[in-house]
């Protein structure tokens, strides 16, 4: 479809879909066990069998995203590499292993007048999945959607398009060859920003939004849905190294936290150290960080101990760099860890680095945050690193689900009654 297109064009694009995958939605709540699994496998088959079709469509994506100047972060989200490519199909067959959570009875108890009452999972019904790079998210979204018996539209970015495009056609043929409806994984075929708008409109027929990507693009999401909408919001993520920290272990989670995949939101942004052990811990630290590529901007204390380091802004506490940059403070308490870590924190993920019980203990209730580590490094806050297969994202959030996005998040509940001809007096 041309990427030209009237209001009236992308209305009646917007209703096409939507109706399409309500449809697809009633058929996918009763599609057995078997049946969605075979189509996982299928799914994962077929991307390996189309490895190469995959990377050489991502590769017009990346070209065109270098023409544009694309920072290096998004660029990194958007390759598909060979060993990305495997790992989308691992995770279509982890998904495939796991339980599946559709009718399940979750409770059950007996009223005084005979009544048998229960909760059973449901799906939710149509997701709409509006996110930014990150082809590889697609699969993602497609299975897990799948496992729980929901319909989904997708909604990439316009730098991803061909990546997207190729995927979903790809994944709804093999599933399909499964015996699940096809309108069941659609994919907004236009880059035409107008066409979101016409999307969070729908609520009629779209059940939730999950929005996934920067901060300007979520609330644009959040202020134009008439939908309930689920944030995966940006990753301003801290470790803390406590004054009674093993300083080897904390270098390495350090490191690996900041270092091992900077452009994604569970990487290290800021970095905080106790005032006891700072001396002792930065200068080694920062050498081992400037070896790698990293950029350090400090607080005053930090840039003594650093000399090279630059000095960070109040700016740069608030600031998500997905890039080899690390912003580092000097704290002289637990209690100004916690405190810098509310007032800037994005609530995704946050460590401590301590060998003190009562300590990590206090660490864990204070830090508001989706998900809190205790001497491990951020980068696993993860749907796949948490055995749920894969993610829709990571909620930050507190309804209806917060963290890693599994197949559990993408359900409902409803209740069930049993009778023997009780009526109300």
């Amino acid at each position: 479809m041309a990427e030209q297109t009237t209001g009236e064009d992308l209305s009646g694009l917007v209703q096409n879909l939507v109706a399409r995958a309500q449809m697809a939605a009633r058929q996918m709540a009763n599609l057995s066990t078997t049946i969605k699994n075979d189509a996982l496998k299928r799914m994962a088959e077929a991307l390996e069998a189309e490895e190469g079709a995959l990377t050489a469509v991502n590769a017009r994506d990346l070209a065109r995203a270098r023409e544009n100047g694309l920072s290096s972060a998004m660029i990194d989200r958007l390759r598909l590499t060979p060993k990305r490519i495997g790992d989308m199909a691992c995770g279509l067959r982890e998904i495939a292993a796991l339980p599946d959570p559709i009718g399940e009875v979750t409770r059950m108890w007996r009223r005084p007048n005979g009544l048998e009452i229960g909760t059973m999972r449901v799906p939710l019904g149509v997701i709409a999945f509006i996110y930014e790079s990150r082809p590889n998210v697609t699969a993602d979204a497609a299975g897990l959607c799948l496992k729980s018996g929901n319909a989904v539209i997708l909604r990439g970015g316009s730098e991803a398009l061909h990546s997207n495009l190729a995927l979903r056609e790809l994944l709804a043929k093999a599933a399909a060859a499964a015996g699940v409806p096809e309108d069941a994984l659609q994919m907004v075929p236009v880059t035409d920003r107008r066409v979101i708008f016409e999307l969070l409109k729908q609520d009629k027929y779209v059940d939730l939004v999950v929005a996934r990507g920067g901060e300007q693009f979520i609330r644009t999401v959040v202020d134009h849905s008439r939908i309930p909408v689920i944030k995966h919001d940006k990753g301003l993520c801290h470790t803390y190294v406590d004054a009674e920290a093993d300083l080897p272990l904390a270098a390495n989670v350090a490191f690996n936290a900041k270092v091992q995949r900077p452009s994604v939101c569970n990487a290290m942004e800021t970095l905080l150290v106790h005032r006891a052990i700072a001396a002792c811990f930065l200068p080694s630290f920062c050498e081992r960080l400037r070896g790698a590529g990293v950029e350090i901007r400090g607080c005053p204390e930090t840039c003594e101990l650093v000399p090279w380091a630059s000095a960070a802004t109040e700016a740069d506490w608030e600031t998500e760099y997905l890039d080899l940059i690390l912003s580092i403070k000097i704290v002289g308490s637990l209690d100004e860890a916690l405190e810098h870590i509310a007032r800037y924190g994005s609530r995704l993920s946050d460590s401590i680095i301590t060998t003190n019980y009562h300590t990590a203990r206090r660490f864990l209730r204070e830090v508001d945050s989706a998900a809190v580590f205790i001497n491990a490094s951020t980068r696993f806050t993860d749907g796949n690193e948490f055995g749920f297969g894969a993610e829709l994202g990571i909620s930050t959030q507190k309804l209806h689900v917060r963290g890693p996005m599994g197949l559990e998040s993408l359900t409902s509940l409803k209740y069930i009654i049993y009778g023997e001809g009780q009526v109300r007096t």
